[in-house]
């Protein structure tokens, strides 16, 4: 996402053969700003993690417990990455089919190679939420069967 930018050269409305060097970057948008920080504090959390793991597996003192916070952990990521993901994602709808309602216009027809890139980054971001959501049911589950001994 963050490599996500694209220079195209735009016809100026009401001025006949003018034409200026328009930009598109992902720092342009609030939401893929949001989008980056937030998968950021994501993999942050991710390395830290697996970190505290390998700790938990030399060290299984305090495991129950370790295996509880991870769990916590993990959901509180998931609706990070979930929100984020929902947030490029609709903006980046918006680039591509445009709103006539409001008279916003799609410029992923200008703009093709910033638009796959932008949807490449989403496409990616849904799949880790659905590998989270996973990880998260294989924690709980094995978290329950250290319950029930």
């Amino acid at each position: 996402m963050s490599t996500a930018k694209q220079t195209e050269l735009a016809s100026v409305p009401g001025v006949p053969g003018a034409r200026v060097s328009l930009a598109a970057k992902f720092n342009h948008s609030p939401a893929f700003i949001y989008f980056v920080a937030a998968l950021c504090v994501v993999g942050l959390y991710s390395i830290i993690t697996t970190l505290a793991s390998i700790s938990v597996i030399l060290k299984p003192n305090h495991r129950t417990i370790f295996s509880f916070f991870f769990v916590l952990g993990d959901v509180v990521m998931l609706g990070l990455t979930a929100s984020a993901t929902g947030t490029a994602g609709g903006v980046a709808y918006i680039g591509l089919k445009g709103n006539s309602h409001v008279g916003w216009v799609k410029v992923c027809n200008v703009y093709d190679t910033f638009c796959k890139h932008i949807g490449s980054a989403v496409a990616i971001s849904l799949f880790a939420a659905v590998v989270l959501i996973a990880l998260i049911l294989l924690s709980v589950f094995s978290f329950h069967t250290k319950i029930r001994k």
